[in-house]
């Protein structure tokens, strides 16, 4: 089985699907799994755990860092603990890699961190998705780690578009490098990588 790098010139604007269970997932093509993964960013963006739930399978499976979870019940109740810890949230996810009903992606976030005194915090982090027949997701792993920010170096402010931010190589390089080997270690299998240069698919200007 081979997986495909993906390319980040063949993006296109799927902003206006609005749940992620719509996009059916037997193989996907570069196409889909970039609607997947902008439909997945905008359903997280919401912070509205009823309706991020049910683009999960009953009995889906998550790993979110050290949280095991099982079923929408616990998934409703995580992302409820999230967001009453997690203020201000504002994702960017982009995808990097796909095969077949896997997809991998790569992901920013900032939050305050009600916590932790209110200081700004960004993620970085890793998620390998595994699809049901269906769309919906039935599988879900996630590693990130979390930085605290000045707010004057926020990317995410109020009003901006998340979509639009630009992020330069040094914060996508780690992420790819841990991406690649995170595919290739799950699934055993041969990772092709496009041709093309970090700088020809990432900025290397901007925050």
């Amino acid at each position: 089985m081979e997986v495909t790098i993906a390319d980040k010139s063949q993006s296109s604007d799927f902003a206006q699907l609005d749940i992620v269970h719509n996009v059916p997932c037997a193989t996907f093509h570069p196409e889909t799994a970039h609607q997947k993964v902008k439909k997945a960013r905008n359903l997280w963006n919401t912070c509205e755990p009823d309706k991020i739930a049910k683009a999960y399978t009953p009995d889906s499976i998550w790993r979110n860092r050290e949280w095991f979870l099982t079923g929408n019940d616990e998934i409703v109740s995580f992302l409820t603990w999230k967001w009453n810890k997690e203020h201000n949230y504002k994702l960017r996810k982009e995808l990097f890699a796909f095969s077949d009903n896997k997809i991998a992606v790569q992901f920013w976030y900032e939050y305050l961190d009600s916590h932790d005194g209110t200081k700004w915090k960004r993620c970085y982090g890793l998620e390998d998705w595994t699809f049901a027949e269906d769309g919906r997701m039935r599988k879900r792993q996630m590693s990130g780690n979390d930085v605290e920010i000045p707010e004057d170096e926020r990317w995410f402010k109020e009003g901006v578009d998340v979509n639009e931010v630009e992020i330069s190589e040094k914060h996508w390089y780690a992420c790819i490098r841990q991406t690649v080997s995170l595919f290739a270690n799950q699934y055993s299998v041969r990772v092709s990588v496009i041709r093309s240069s970090l700088t020809g698919r990432i900025s290397s200007h901007g925050a």
